[in-house]
């Protein structure tokens, strides 16, 4: 049996007519049995910030108790099946705090001042961008910045400060924001597309084909089964229908938006409904994630000021005025339902990611998720006492089933500091950063 004696090369890539599928991790990615002197490669540490806009209903959002035994809030309560792999951290501030500006500005920045002009753009290199420099010489795709909502990289959006702010959370640079993709199609062809799938003819012309990704590694597919085990044909198997499922839904949003596939930087066509848009980028992220063509992700569920409503849980009133409800008790409660709403979906894709193989545990297990938001009561624009957690596993690196309350106002620019030495790409500042954030220990917490 061939698998047995052979090791499969951990970055095999099966290439075909305009596509190349990368695969998932395999058992015959493992030295064989019968080859000696060769250590297993080591399980990817993978990154991702999952940002809500508008800030919280705080009291709906911080726990009483603090260290293990804390209990979850009504907020929080979604995620209790992942309460032991969850991090809950109260008392960090914002690094800028200017109205929306700041809040998604500063997120991953951790820079103490932007733009003070909608013309001036002006930040700091975010951490997603420090570690896909990082990781540019081990995959395919260095990073990810997705959203649900378009980019707009023009114009002022809040507080006469440039759009690009309220739009991103990434930069490569100070003064190079990274605007985010929001068409599925277009996050598709860029994990699994060959090198010309960001031509517009060459994209439209395998449309026309209406042929698979699939399709054009069959036979090599075919191959590749007879020389793997039983185990690892199944996992191939489940990853391929996992391709084919998302392409299935790509093509239904498109014919349901009755639009012809529109260039890379104009992308159209994706769902009309909030749910089914928000599955199919977190599906893409996990098939990103899971044959390790990316290891680091920024997503917005919504642009700082967004307006969308939430009908379907019975709050028709847009997200962004609600925001500012100037604690009037019905509007808080009104804002918590978005909040908690957030975090049931947020749950759906934990389940998802735990339910994922991935080396000797889950993708789960692997990796460390930032989710929150910049700003904390939004009726204020306050950047005090952020609603910030962290879940997954972090390849071990993260303590776990605990909330951490830091009575110093430490910046959450430290956060990023500490971020970056758990995923063993150590820095000396992010931003305004004055040191680093203690997260596996803290005085008189278990």
């Amino acid at each position: 049996m061939t698998f047995l004696t052979k090791s499969l090369p951990r970055r095999t890539v099966l290439r075909g007519l305009g596509a190349s599928l990368a695969l998932p991790a395999l058992d015959a990615m493992h030295p064989a049995f019968g080859l000696r002197g060769l250590a297993a490669p080591a399980t990817a540490h993978r990154f991702q910030a999952f940002y809500v806009p508008n800030g919280m209903a705080m009291d709906y959002w911080t726990p009483e108790q603090e260290g293990t035994a804390y209990a979850l809030s009504p907020i929080l309560e979604p995620l209790a099946d992942f309460k032991d792999q969850m991090v809950v951290l109260s008392g960090l501030n914002a690094s800028w705090n200017y109205i929306h500006a700041g809040a998604s500005g500063s997120f991953l920045t951790g820079t103490t001042r932007g733009g003070r002009n909608e013309i001036e753009i002006l930040a700091d290199v975010s951490m997603d961008q420090l570690l896909a420099r990082h990781f540019a010489g081990e995959t395919q795709v260095p990073s990810l910045e997705l959203s649900l909502d378009p980019p707009n990289n023009a114009g002022a959006c809040t507080g006469n400060l440039s759009c690009v702010y309220t739009h991103t959370l990434s930069w490569r640079s100070p003064t190079q924001p990274l605007p985010t993709e929001w068409n599925p199609r277009a996050v598709f062809e860029t994990l699994f597309g060959d090198s010309g799938s960001t031509d517009r003819e060459a994209r439209e012309a395998r449309l026309r084909q209406q042929r698979s990704l699939l399709d054009s590694v069959t036979d090599k597919l075919a191959t590749l089964r007879r020389e793997l085990g039983p185990g690892d044909v199944l996992k191939v198997e489940e990853y391929t229908e996992a391709i084919r499922d998302v392409e299935r839904r790509i093509q239904k949003a498109e014919e349901q938006s009755g639009l012809e596939l529109p260039a890379v930087d104009q992308p159209q066509g994706a769902p009309p409904e909030f749910e089914d848009h928000l599955e199919l980028m977190l599906d893409l992220q996990i098939l990103g994630m899971r044959a390790d063509l990316t290891r680091v992700i920024s997503f917005m569920v919504g642009k700082e000021q967004s307006a969308r409503p939430y009908p379907q849980i019975g709050v028709p009133e847009a997200h962004h005025p609600l925001s500012h409800h100037n604690d009037v008790p019905e509007l808080v409660e009104h804002m918590s339902k978005i909040n908690r709403y957030h975090t049931t979906l947020f749950s759906n894709y934990l389940t998802k990611l735990r339910a994922t193989p991935d080396g000797d545990g889950s993708l789960l297990d692997h990796i460390t998720i930032l989710y929150g938001s910049g700003l904390s009561n939004s009726t204020r624009h306050s950047g005090v006492d952020l609603p910030l957690l962290l879940a997954g596993g972090g390849a071990g690196t993260l303590p776990s089933g605990r909330h951490l309350r830091y009575t110093d106002q430490p910046s959450m620019a430290n956060l990023l500091v500490t971020l970056m030495d758990k995923m063993r790409v150590p820095v000396e500042r992010i931003g305004g950063s004055t040191g680093r954030l203690p997260i596996s220990t803290l005085d008189g917490l278990l």
